[in-house]
């Protein structure tokens, strides 16, 4: 397995939640926010853990942050301000809205490098997952051009790099919901309880 020194840990927290009306990284569930999860899942597995954020508020983790190369241009602008900022050639990426997330998830990225993979992401119930995916540092030149020619989705610049998805057992896609809406964030809680 790659040695965790060449691997830093990304977690996209720059999305202004429209739906949840607050900035998701720091919601809680059972009294932990939602970003010290993907820092908690992370920690083991990379040698730095880089933020990509306007909101200083996240400084209080102690982590470098960095501000969105181009703003409100949502996840292609936050991945690549985040691979321009890293120094190693793989980078686990994470959005900060999916707290179920765990560690051994991210190290079936790490174990799935190959030579020609640029982005390996998790694919669970027959959906591709490009917020919790181990990017190589070069796909940020891909990224930056479609910035420039304004191409903002996410997905268009993903399938022009080479990519594979790794299938999550059953028994694990539960690690992988992410929350966007109050009604998810109670239903979670609710789950957690019981």
């Amino acid at each position: 397995m790659i040695d965790k020194k060449n691997i830093t840990g990304i977690i996209l927290a720059g999305g202004k939640s429209s739906r949840m009306g607050t900035d998701k990284g720091f919601l809680l569930l059972n009294n932990k926010q939602f970003v010290q999860y993907s820092i908690d899942a992370l920690t083991p597995l990379v040698s730095e853990i880089i933020i990509v954020s306007d909101n200083s508020d996240y400084d209080v983790f102690g982590f470098k942050r960095i501000a969105d190369i181009t703003k409100n241009a949502g996840p292609v602008a936050g991945i690549c301000s985040g691979l321009e900022a890293s120094t190693t050639d793989y980078n686990l990426i994470l959005s900060c809205d999916i707290p179920l997330i765990k560690s051994q998830i991210l190290e079936k990225l790490i174990k799935s490098i190959d030579d020609t993979s640029q982005i390996i992401q998790v694919e669970s119930k027959g959906k591709s997952m490009p917020l919790i995916a181990l990017y190589k540092k070069e796909v940020a030149n891909t990224f930056n051009t479609f910035l420039q020619n304004d191409e903002r989705r996410l997905r268009v610049a993903i399938n022009s790099c080479k990519s594979k998805n790794i299938v999550l057992d059953e028994q694990d896609t539960f690690t992988t919901i992410n929350v966007n809406t109050q009604t998810e964030l109670k239903a979670l809680e609710d789950a957690y309880k019981h």
